[in-house]
């Protein structure tokens, strides 16, 4: 990411964070509090702080709060999944030690329009998947191809282990180790076509271009997104994980 796109989108997310606080101010003041909490209230969900996260309702600066909320919160993500359609059979959580294991763990087979090949993850994992999958990968999809997107393919998302350097392997801890991230590496659709990142990041025409969008659009929803112009070992695939600074290459 050049330092020019890095600048700008810390500018945007700043203006959409100042609406955000306007906008909440504006709604609370005056008997705004009543408003909003009312049963009946005209303030649709997703600009109502108070309401929790619908992950198909058009995107607001109120949604990045809601999301917040359910990401910390596993009875939110699980509900916002169940009510998007996302299939996540709920799982014990797994305990290994302090640096492996699952917490809001479940069995991830669908999302809110696409099949996912059954994967252990998180209930946080799923959450964001599912808002890229949603807000981005079928729109763009529908915009640059003429289709839908069927399936997403992954390679896994929890793996215990530290991370992986191109010298090397790291003494820290890989954001897999707790299934805070999930790598995809293809996309098959509904008209038979199938993409996948090895062999056409590159390529010219629409369907390059959906790839590059699809990742771009990742690091609206996850803090640390990583392809195939990071390093030789994200060739294949988009490393998509929640925790982080924010970074996305």
């Amino acid at each position: 990411m050049s330092k020019h796109t890095g600048r700008r989108r810390f500018l945007l997310s700043a203006a959409s964070f100042v609406f955000s606080i306007a906008v909440v101010a504006i709604l609370f003041g005056g008997g705004g509090w009543w408003l909003l909490a009312h049963p009946e209230t005209p303030v649709p969900s997703h600009w109502n702080p108070l309401r929790e996260l619908k992950i198909t309702a058009p995107v607001t600066p109120i949604t990045r709060f809601q999301l917040n909320r359910a990401l910390a919160n596993e009875v939110q993500c699980r509900a916002a999944l169940a009510d998007a359609g996302a299939n996540f059979e709920a799982m014990d959580d797994l305990i290994v030690d302090e640096n492996c294991g699952i917490t809001g763990r479940g069995l991830l087979s669908a999302l809110v329009t696409s099949d996912v090949n059954a994967v252990e993850t998180s209930c946080a994992t799923t959450l964001r998947l599912a808002m890229w999958e949603h807000h981005v990968v079928q729109p763009t999809a529908r915009d640059l191809l003429g289709t839908q997107v069927s399936r997403l393919r992954h390679v896994g998302s929890y793996n215990c282990r530290q991370m992986r350097t191109a010298q090397g392997q790291s003494s820290g801890w890989s954001s897999h180790a707790k299934a805070d991230s999930i790598d995809i590496v293809g996309l098959q659709f509904a008209d038979g076509r199938s993409l996948t990142l090895l062999s056409d990041w590159g390529a010219e025409g629409p369907e390059g271009q959906y790839l590059r969008q699809i990742w771009r659009g990742a690091c609206d929803w996850f803090r640390v997104v990583l392809g195939p112009d990071f390093n030789h070992l994200h060739a294949d695939h988009f490393h998509l994980q929640g925790p982080g600074w924010g970074y996305c290459r």
